[in-house]
């Protein structure tokens, strides 16, 4: 009686429970899409670190990690490979050499890793040969030794990337929608060649507008890139016996990731290109990646495999990114926080509401109290009405955000004009929202608890009426 009591009490002035429903909607909507989203972001960064940067579980020499010497390599790594690959719950196994250098062309230089990969044994661990850029090459295709695969970012610093306005560049942005004043602008440096983006930039912000720039620049950027197959950039580094050294290599391919500094710095060759350069031995190798087939399992394999091999340092995903497996482990822990903070904004309008509602019904109340209503119940009844009004809101805003969410994260969200920011951190600016069923569960929850302490303060000023003082009241 009490349940049913309350819930038509709510819909007694249905202006203000809608307001207060309505409220309680958008903000449970605002909080679980901010979380979707940001769930969806870390949950792209920690796939994008497990299949293209560092895999599940790396093996190297216990020196190799805290001084990067070439002479600080693992032995025997054939038998090593293939021991590791035969056990239960390994998807795939590789070996790398790891060097310091520099990155050349007529130009511009910059300090590189360059990292010796046998690319058939990498297609199986890793999706970076996935991230190929169109136009760019191919993935070790051919089996030319000199062949490197090189970042985005690192192409641009190295001036391999350039740019130029040309007819067909005119054409293609005048068919994607372009304003025609933008295009008329444009084409004022049509023929022009710029050697780097600060470049071209700097002349299209002189001919465009600051909206049309941040409307349009990034399209006319990507469109106005050019770039010549096999070009040519050389890597100088230290071989094994410390002799100054390097090599000519061509641009294979040029890779595409959300972490600039990953590609700014990663160049990936041919191992025995590099071990011949190098004078590194045979069978040998400065890490071992080892990729399995459930990335749960990551912390057993690591700790099985330091028995296995006590010589040699054994780290996961986890270690070697200590940083990601935090904001993975914690993200619960700081979603739940969130919408605790959204909902503790509005558990002050919800206690409003019903502190105007016991306010108003101060001789009502104080006739149920008088015919032998308890003080008991007509807390129970308040704390209802104010839980019912929460749950309302609460459910609609669930059922609103899932449905967005479901929408897209098929789509996805771009935050185009952050895309350098986003990128510098490692995050993609297109990201696909995602939430998992609990935390609807601990949601409900958190606004059940909202409706009850909300109810509290207007519940005990009710209590406090004295029947016969309630029932002069006008």
């Amino acid at each position: 009686m009490i349940t049913k009591t309350a819930w038509k009490n709510i819909w007694r002035n249905k202006t203000r429970s809608l307001v207060v429903i309505a409220s309680v909607t958008i903000g449970i909507f605002a909080g679980v899409f901010a979380v979707g989203v940001m769930n969806g972001a870390i949950d792209q960064r920690v796939d994008e670190v497990l299949e293209n940067e560092v895999s599940h579980v790396q093996i190297t020499h216990k020196d190799f990690r805290s001084n990067n010497d070439l002479g600080s390599y693992i032995t025997g790594v054939n038998s090593i490979v293939e021991n590791i690959s035969s056990m239960e719950g390994v998807n795939a196994v590789t070996s790398r050499l790891h060097l310091v250098g520099m990155a050349n062309t007529a130009r511009k230089s910059a300090g590189v890793k360059i990292i010796g990969i046998k690319p058939m044994q990498e297609k199986k661990l890793l999706s970076l040969h996935q991230e190929l850029m169109d136009g760019t090459g191919d993935y070790f295709e051919e089996e030319r030794g000199e062949l490197a695969y090189i970042g985005y970012d690192l192409a641009k610093n190295l001036n391999i990337i350039r740019y130029r306005i040309t007819g067909d560049v005119i054409s293609k942005l005048d068919s994607a929608g372009l304003p025609g004043e933008v295009i008329s602008a444009i084409t004022g440096f049509k023929g022009s060649r710029f050697d780097n983006e600060k470049s071209f930039k700097k002349e299209m912000r002189s001919l465009l507008t600051s909206e049309q720039e941040s409307g349009f620049g990034r399209l006319i950027l990507e469109e106005a890139q050019t770039f010549r197959k096999r070009a040519k950039f050389t890597l100088t580094f230290v071989d094994r016996n410390n002799n100054q050294t390097g090599g000519v290599f061509r641009v294979g391919g040029i890779y595409d990731i959300p972490n600039s500094m990953f590609e700014s710095t990663m160049v990936f060759v041919r191992d025995s290109r590099l071990r011949s350069i190098t004078e590194m031995p045979d069978n040998t190798a400065h890490n071992i990646l080892i990729s399995l087939d459930d990335v749960d399992d990551a912390g057993t394999m690591t700790e099985k495999l330091r028995k296995e091999y006590p010589d040699l340092e054994v780290m996961n995903w986890k270690e070697i990114q200590p940083d990601m497996a935090m904001m993975s482990e914690m993200a619960g822990a700081m979603y739940g926080f969130f919408m605790a903070l959204i909902l503790a904004a509005l558990a002050f309008g919800i206690v409003n509401t019903m502190l105007m509602v016991v306010l108003e019904r101060i001789k009502e109340l104080g006739m149920l109290t008088a015919i032998g209503m308890n003080k008991k119940k007509v807390f129970r009844m308040i704390m209802t009405e104010s839980v019912f009004l929460s749950l309302v809101g609460g459910i609609a805003g669930m059922i609103v955000s899932w449905i967005i969410i479901r929408i897209t994260s098929s789509t996805g969200i771009r935050f185009s004009s952050m895309q350098e920011g986003f990128e510098a951190m490692g995050f993609s600016s297109h990201i696909y929202p995602s939430i998992g069923a609990d935390f609807f569960l601990v949601v409900t929850v958190l606004i059940i608890i909202t409706g009850i302490l909300s109810s509290v303060y207007p519940a005990l000023k009710a209590l406090k009426l004295d029947p016969a003082d309630a029932l002069r009241t006008e």
